[in-house]
């Protein structure tokens, strides 16, 4: 879904061929998540595994505002950031698996998606631990002299971590093309944001470093993209971060072990309401870009993409005992101690 170029980030309508590619991604994205939610559920997929159900235009609209070369890493939740990015969803069903075909050859599963071709830095474990990574990235970039930029994205409570301030405090310090992008789902697992936080509009944080913040309506698409946009053209110009708090909800519990019973149905039905993807429905409608059974046919197109995906998975096979040596070191012989 990567565009070859930054786009604007004026408020203007958008194009058929942007609104079509929102559509399509979201609902793979919307498919391969509660396909990956019923195979947790027949135990076909084993450890933790949180699903994006809700959260899709948070990646969607950021990859179409964004350009080829840009860098992108996240937090556990990370399904839906490859798959955006354009990485075979086939291979990310099958590191769920903790198949070698996996995007990680099997051996990160859910929390540790790695795409280097598509420059996604994953999925990571750590709450907050892939916040001054991100930084580290940028700095990367603005060292070798590039344009391009890395959109560092974390869950609402990874900025009660330390490293959050740290990571601010340096990058607004050296000016470093970093987008910080707090996916704020009102839960740190199962606390409500009210219950954890002194400040609960997280986006001010960045004041306290003099960077440029602002909260989005990241249940519609068009918001995240025109946000994510106007941070990217700031760092292209080499006047450093933004902080983007993007309003998002998950439908389903923190991870699949968790029901969720801390919230009310009223509140989930409220955001439901405001689902992502029926927005962009009702855009492309309105503006006659597709009709009711030309989205269908995508939406079906999207459930026969995650049965194959789900077809290769349990067709490949587990990784060789020998694999547990690779990867490890960038030393191909490192002299492990195996007996």
């Amino acid at each position: 879904m990567a565009t070859k170029k930054s786009k604007t980030a004026n408020k203007k309508s958008f194009d058929k061929e942007t609104y079509m590619e929102w559509f399509r991604s979201m609902s793979l994205m919307r498919r391969f998540e509660e396909k990956a939610g019923q195979l947790y559920g027949q135990q076909k997929i084993s450890g933790f595994c949180h699903l994006y159900i809700g959260q899709e235009a948070c990646v969607a609209g950021a990859v179409s505002a964004l350009k080829k070369g840009d860098k992108y890493i996240t937090a556990y939740r990370d399904h839906a950031h490859p798959i955006g990015l354009g990485t075979d969803p086939k291979a990310v069903m099958a590191e769920l698996y903790g198949k070698e075909t996996g995007v990680s050859k099997g051996k990160g599963g859910s929390m540790h998606m790695f795409d280097k071709e598509n420059h996604f830095f994953g999925g990571h474990g750590i709450v907050g631990g892939q916040i001054p990574l991100g930084a580290g990235i940028a700095f990367s970039e603005q060292y070798k002299g590039t344009d391009n930029i890395c959109i560092t994205y974390m869950g609402d409570g990874a900025v009660r971590q330390g490293a959050f301030h740290e990571a601010l405090n340096m990058a607004m310090n050296m000016k470093l093309p970093v987008i910080f992008a707090i996916e704020n789902n009102g839960y740190a697992m199962g606390t409500s944001v009210q219950r954890t936080s002194n400040v609960t509009e997280l986006h001010t944080l960045g004041e306290a470093y003099d960077m440029p913040s602002k909260g989005v309506d990241a249940m519609n698409v068009e918001n995240v993209h025109n946000a994510v946009a106007e941070a990217a053209e700031r760092a292209r110009k080499g006047d450093g971060p933004t902080l983007l708090e993007f309003r998002t909800y998950r439908y389903k519990g923190h991870s699949m072990s968790d029901p969720a019973k801390y919230r009310t149905k009223e509140e989930l039905e409220e955001y439901k309401a405001k689902d992502p993807i029926e927005q962009a429905r009702q855009a492309i409608l309105k503006n006659k870009y597709a009709s009711e059974d030309e989205l269908k046919e995508i939406d079906n197109e999207a459930k026969e993409l995650v049965k194959e995906c789900v077809k290769f998975a349990e067709e490949s096979d587990f990784p060789s005992i020998d694999e547990v040596y690779k990867d490890v070191y960038a030393q191909e012989d490192y002299p492990f101690i195996v007996d």
